[in-house]
């Protein structure tokens, strides 16, 4: 890429319900920041706070968890200077582009995103009389609204998980609907962008790491709280001085996400020779404490002083309305609704 080159626009969303964990971690964050370092690429990163009110009513919770993702990616290393990072409730040009965009969008495709048509189907078959029984508004248009948060600023690369992209193919829709009604090349289309490579973590019961199954391992929970969690992960009988398989095995997965290939392959070794359950659980902790421990560090820090957050994120929002305000007026113009004089 050349010194004239535009950087590629790469914008990923993080849902505020919840406390980040291990798997979140390796899953999302981790390549992420990762990203925010590269000067090829303008990363947008916004703690997507205005999704988390459909799921979630409960004002503490949302407020907690909108603290404790911001402090994990700062923590974490996120680049902030590259990257504008920023909270979606502080743009308030996006509830406004998402008005427009459900002025273009047809009612068919919201009845077609997969959350919508999930939610009917459970009506259904819990007998209901009424599909869409308990159905928000906030839950059917929530397309719309992810569709404005990446055309906003003209995203041309959203990572998702593979359940995400029909959402891509509607904002793309939406895109393209507006530039055919109104005339003009006002949104680029974005591509979803799948990592095939990327690990998805076990939890405490085997399944999937997800604060659904309630079997996480937080990312920066105490020393004592980490080994007690790490002693809880579910193992089959075999006993010490048997050999055992690490594919499949939870704890070789979580080991092998946060080690190098020198240490995989030694741990690999000590399964074939029978290692200890116990033993696993004991070398897997102290891997992820040392791994974990200058971040938890910052965490902490930065939870004490949200002062200091808050100061990162108005920045952040800052420099993303420079981008939003004169792009919404000129959206208005486009629509009809700019200014007279």
């Amino acid at each position: 890429m050349s010194a004239a080159s535009p950087k590629t626009r790469v914008l990923t969303g993080i849902t505020t319900t919840g406390t980040p964990h291990l798997g979140n971690y390796v899953g999302a964050i981790k390549p992420a920041i990762a990203a925010s370092q590269d000067p090829s690429v303008q990363s947008y990163y916004f703690l997507a706070d205005l999704h988390a009110l459909i799921k979630c009513q409960d004002p503490k919770r949302v407020q907690e968890s909108r603290l404790e993702i911001a402090a994990t990616w700062l923590a974490l290393g996120l680049d902030t200077d590259n990257a504008i990072f920023y909270r979606q409730s502080d743009i308030p040009e996006i509830p406004e582009l998402t008005w427009m965009l459900s002025c273009v969008c047809a009612k068919g495709l919201m009845n077609r995103a997969h959350a919508y048509k999930a939610a009917v189907a459970e009506n259904e078959a819990a007998g209901n009389q009424d599909p869409d029984k308990g159905i928000t508004m906030g839950l059917f248009g929530y397309p719309v609204l992810m569709a404005a948060d990446i055309l906003m600023f003209n995203a041309n690369k959203v990572p998702v998980g593979r359940d995400q992209i029909q959402h891509i193919e509607m904002a793309r829709d939406m895109g393209g609907r507006f530039n055919h009604l109104y005339k003009g090349e006002f949104f680029t289309l974005p591509e979803a962008v799948v990592d095939d490579d990327v690990a998805v973590l076990g939890g405490l019961d085997g399944r999937k790491m997800s604060k659904s199954y309630n079997n996480t391992i937080p990312l920066f929970v105490s020393e004592k709280k980490l080994l007690k969690l790490v002693r809880k992960i579910k193992t089959n009988s075999l006993e010490p001085g048997e050999p055992k398989d690490p594919e499949g095995c939870t704890l070789f997965q979580i080991y092998s996400a946060f080690a190098n290939r020198e240490e995989r392959e030694a741990m690999r070794r000590e399964y074939a020779n029978g290692i200890g359950w116990g033993e696993v659980k004991n070398r897997l902790f102290e891997h992820l404490n040392e791994q974990l421990r200058e971040p938890r560090e910052r965490y902490v820090a930065l939870m004490e002083d949200p002062g200091h957050i808050e100061s990162v994120l108005l920045k952040g929002a800052e420099r993303a309305r420079a981008e939003a305000a004169p792009f919404m007026d000129r959206l208005r113009q486009a629509v009809g609704l700019g200014r007279f004089a």
